[in-house]
C-alpha cells in the first residue's frame, strides 16, 4: 500500500504546487489515486492556510475528496492543529463527517484520549510514532494499541545518510507494535531512502507534498501524482532486490 500525503503542514510559501483549499486537494487526490495511490493522507486547512480540526474545515475538504476518489481517506489530528488535548477531543467528537481514519501521534499530550475519542466514533486510528520521541515506548504501554488501525512508523531525520538507519532504530523500538500494520516512512532528504528501505522490507508506504518537495534526483516535484508515480517505481525496484 502507498499513501499520498497531500500536503501536510506545508503552505503558501512552500510553493503553488502545494494544495491547500479542498478544491486544490480533491484535484490533487485524484490524480495521485489515478498515479497508484490508494490511500489519501490529509490536513485539512482554514480558508488562510492552516491546519484546523473544526467540524466545517474537516466536512469541507473530506467531502471535496471523496467527490472525486474512491479510497480511504484520513485526516491530521496534531497538537499543532489544536494544542489544547481536552479541546482536541471535543473537535473530534463535533465532526459532522468522517474521515474514514485519523493519524494521532502518540508522543503528544493527549493522545490516547484523542484516539479513544476517534474509535468511539468508529473511526480508525493510525498511530505516529516518530523517530526522536518516547511514542515507541508510550505505544506499547497502551491498552488501545491492539486497536489501532496500523503504525505510521514515522522517520524524522531529514538527512539522506542517515534516515535509513534511523528507521531501523526507530523499527527495532517499535518491536512487534501490537501486532499492527507497519506503514514505514521519511521525510524531506530522508524520504526517499526509507520509502526504498519499506519496499525492501515489504512495508506500506507513502509519499507526497507533505513528506518532500523533491524527486530522487532533486527535482523539484510538480504534483503529488508524480511523487506517486516515482515512489511506486522506486517502491517495486526495491521490493525485487530486496
Amino acid at each position: 500500500m502507498v499513501q499520498v500525503c497531500l500536503n501536510g503542514a506545508r503552505g503558501a510559501g512552500d510553493g503553488a504546487v502545494v494544495p491547500l483549499s479542498p478544491g486544490a486537494l480533491a484535484e490533487s487526490a485524484a490524480q495521485a489515486v489515478a498515479a497508484g495511490a490508494s490511500d489519501v493522507h490529509v490536513h485539512p486547512k482554514s480558508p488562510c492556510g492552516q491546519d484546523r480540526l473544526s467540524a466545517k474545515v474537516v466536512a469541507a475538504t473530506v467531502m471535496e475528496i471523496r467527490s472525486r476518489v474512491r479510497v480511504p481517506v484520513g485526516v491530521t489530528t496534531g497538537a499543532w492543529a489544536e494544542p489544547d488535548p481536552a479541546a482536541r477531543v471535543e473537535r473530534v467528537l463535533s465532526w459532522t463527517v468522517l474521515p474514514d481514519h485519523a493519524s494521532v501521534n502518540w508522543h503528544e499530550p493527549g493522545a490516547e484520549e484523542v484516539a479513544a475519542a476517534l474509535m468511539e466514533r468508529g473511526i480508525g486510528v493510525e498511530a505516529g510514532i516518530w523517530s526522536g520521541t518516547d511514542g515507541a515506548a508510550r505505544f506499547a504501554a497502551s491498552a488501545l494499541g491492539p486497536r489501532v488501525l496500523r503504525v505510521l512508523a514515522e522517520v524524522t531525520d531529514p538527512s539522506a545518510d542517515t534516515a535509513e538507519q534511523s528507521a531501523h532504530a526507530l523499527l527495532a523500538e517499535l518491536g512487534p507494535a501490537h501486532g499492527r500494520p507497519v506503514l514505514l516512512h521519511g521525510e524531506e532528504g530522508g524520504a526517499w531512502p526509507v520509502l526504498r528501505l519499506a519496499g525492501r522490507l515489504g512495508l506500506a508506504t507513502r509519499i507526497g507534498l507533505e513528506d518532500t518537495l523533491v524527486l530522487p534526483d532533486g527535482a523539484r516535484a510538480e504534483s503529488n501524482a508524480q511523487l506517486v508515480a516515482e515512489g511506486l517505481a522506486q517502491y517495486r525496484r526495491s521490493q525485487r532486490s530486496g
